[in-house]
């Protein structure tokens, strides 16, 4: 049977009931991020691009490439990017409206999943606030979600991961992170990520992905070290038993080798890419690490005639100066141009979007081995039936050894180095 006769069946059984609610009458193929990690197990040594949406044209040229590349694909925004203090247009209240409407313009077929990433929990002050908030950003069309409380203690963590469960629809994408993304300092070990996902197995909680600090930082520096693939892969393997698959966070800053050896192996199926892609809308140059070049006084190179037109480049520069902004700074332009930008001419709205769309289609083709992963998704929503395809796996460990007591008592004895404090968000 063809895929065209397939994603008919799949439209019709595997959009969740909120994206159904939402968008009754549409085209799209918005599915749970469960959907998205099944596509690239069923093909093996494959991992997809997590988009970080962070403005409209990001969005338009990653679905452009994923259909290009017939692969499934997610579309996500950090909290710090899109939450209550965004500083990105794109959100997690309208993230979902986007995408569906772009998926409906462009015709889009391929499976993708909408993901609220890093949600962060600071401290347990937050886990209130929390379950407030995330039933409204479902309701809103999320479709996965990556509860992050990697910043607390590992006690915490694990508590207020349990916890934020309970508002977080059974059928969604999960994703769970031990240790802090902040390069080469407080790198993870077997026994923090043991201690994760063997506690909220305990409690009937499956994530679906896991993330490590495992060499990378966020933003526009290169780092240091980079992803560090024998550790992903050990830590992997340590996790085998409990059927959780890998997040890939901080990718910008390492070259395509090392992508394609975390694609290969380790258990990675999602791979995040958002400073990258900012910069590459915007007609920056960037090297095959996805980071920024930069000219001889330390400056982006604006590359003439892509991205944004040469006028608005100025503009946001001069509006960076300002502000006396270094470098890293530079992502709050989103907020401040996003009118702007989409006031472009089209032709220039195309290119940049177009230049987005060519650089992700090379990292899923040749990189990530994502091609012809929108098939996969597909069977999995046909042979489950439905939105909901349930976990990769069931309740391994006792609860009782697991109580609020004995986690406390557990991680005590772990003494594991976090390594330095600060902000690590992306």
């Amino acid at each position: 049977m063809s895929y065209i006769a397939d994603f008919e069946k799949a439209l019709a059984v595997g959009r969740p009931p909120n994206i159904k609610t939402l968008f009754p009458n549409s085209r799209a193929l918005i599915v749970s991020g469960k959907v998205i990690d099944r596509a690239m197990l069923a093909k093996g040594g494959a991992m997809t691009i997590a988009a970080n949406g962070r403005n409209n044209l990001i969005i338009r040229g990653a679905l452009q490439a994923a259909q290009r590349a017939h692969a499934a694909i997610i579309i996500e925004i950090a909290r710090s990017e899109g939450g209550a203090s965004a500083y990105c247009p794109v959100n997690y209240w309208n993230m979902a409206r986007q995408v569906d409407a772009l998926c409906n313009e462009l015709a889009i077929t391929v499976p993708v999943a909408i993901h609220a990433d890093h949600y962060g929990i600071k401290k347990p002050e937050d886990v209130p606030v929390a379950a407030i908030e995330i039933p409204t950003i479902f309701e809103a069309g999320i479709t996965s979600i990556a509860i992050d409380a990697s910043h607390m203690p590992d006690a915490d963590n694990l508590l207020a991961s349990i916890e934020l469960a309970r508002y977080i629809p059974s059928w969604s994408g999960l994703e769970t992170e031990v240790g802090e993304i902040k390069g080469k300092e407080g790198l993870s070990t077997k026994e923090e990520a043991l201690f994760i996902i063997q506690g909220l197995n305990a409690h009937d909680i499956f994530p679906d992905w896991i993330a490590l600090n495992n060499g990378t930082t966020h933003g526009i520096e290169a780092s240091a070290q980079g992803i560090q693939v024998e550790l992903t892969a050990e830590i992997h393997k340590a996790l085998a038993g409990y059927a959780v698959s890998g997040a890939q966070h901080g990718t910008s800053g390492n070259n395509s080798d090392r992508l394609r050896a975390i694609a290969s192996q380790t258990y990675t199926t999602k791979a995040n890419v958002a400073t990258a892609l900012q910069m590459v809308s915007w007609g920056v140059e960037v090297n095959d690490y996805g980071n920024a070049e930069l000219d001889a006084n330390g400056d982006f190179i604006k590359v003439p005639g892509e991205g944004v037109t040469e006028e608005l480049w100025q503009a946001m520069r001069a509006y960076a100066d300002s502000k006396g902004w270094k470098k890293g700074d530079y992502k709050s332009l989103n907020l401040a141009f996003e009118n702007k930008i989409m006031g472009q001419p089209k032709a220039v709205r195309e290119r940049m979007a177009r230049r987005v769309e060519n650089f992700i289609y090379s990292m899923l083709v040749e990189v990530f081995n994502a091609a012809d992963t929108a098939r996969f998704g597909v069977e999995a929503i046909l042979e489950a039936g439905s939105y909901d395809i349930g976990p990769k796996t069931g309740r391994i460990e006792s609860p009782e050894n697991w109580s609020v007591e004995k986690i406390r008592e557990r991680a005590a004895a772990m003494g594991t180095d976090k390594g330095p404090a600060g902000n690590y968000d992306d």
